[in-house]
């Protein structure tokens, strides 16, 4: 990432599901730890839209909407926490050429509808990108409940309170970036999956244990310039 960006993620949902940490471990860059809750690895599928999105010192408002998909896992590197990304899907060709540029993280060109329906969001992509995997997801999502308290300790915590993401470039390094945001507010979620091939395209097979399924109407969210880790250190 050349600048520091801001941008503002809205109606985030994230479907969790544990998994043996031998599945996930093969599939991560060797200098990452993966990090599980329980004994568990998770794989999280996380639909939302990100409006705004624009470098940090551009106005309010100037910036341009991103419905999002991604697929990620939970690592760290030399004890700081973050995610490592999969695949990330977007609606818009020039800011998905822009991301896998500047950024290093794996965005694949999709069209991306969101919409609300009674009460609730329904999200569908089609990944269009050339020469890439198949990749399809349709869902219908929202909050249900009360709010959920996110403790330290706890697993929407784990999953969630994540202020770092880890990519690997073309070349093999591993990258990171800082992301600045309050804590999430939290829902249990209500969601009805139609259609997911996220696992397939990616290399894995379809978790046969039972998703954990949160809500977030969204944070405000400043992420730093991409930075290189060198050796064995972050630089």
């Amino acid at each position: 990432m050349v600048v520091s960006l801001f941008m503002g993620w809205r109606h985030v949902c994230f479907a969790n599901w544990p998994v043996d940490p031998g599945v996930v471990e093969p599939h991560i860059p060797e200098r990452l730890t993966l990090d599980t809750y329980d004994g568990h690895a998770w794989l999280s599928v996380v639909p939302f839209t990100n409006v705004d999105v624009r470098p940090r010192f551009f106005p309010s408002g100037t910036g341009v909407p991103l419905p999002e998909l991604n697929l990620r896992t939970y690592v760290t590197f030399d004890g700081n926490p973050g995610v490592y990304f999969f695949s990330l899907d977007a609606d818009g060709i020039v800011g998905v050429a822009g991301a896998r540029l500047f950024h290093h993280l794996p965005y694949y060109y999709a069209t991306i509808d969101l919409t609300a329906e009674n009460g609730r969001l329904r999200f569908t992509c089609r990944r269009r990108h050339p020469g890439a995997r198949p990749a399809a997801f349709e869902a219908t999502y929202g909050p249900s409940g009360n709010r959920t308290d996110a403790k330290r300790g706890t697993l929407a915590h784990f999953l969630t309170e994540r202020y770092r993401y880890y990519t690997e470039a073309p070349d093999g390094s591993v990258r990171y970036a800082d992301i600045q945001h309050e804590s999430w507010p939290l829902y249990d979620a209500d969601i009805e999956i139609k259609e997911n091939t996220l696992f397939e395209a990616n290399g894995f097979s379809t978790p046969d244990t039972d998703p954990i399924h949160l809500y977030s109407p969204g944070v405000k969210t400043i992420a730093s310039k991409n930075k290189r880790i060198t050796a064995s250190r972050i630089q």
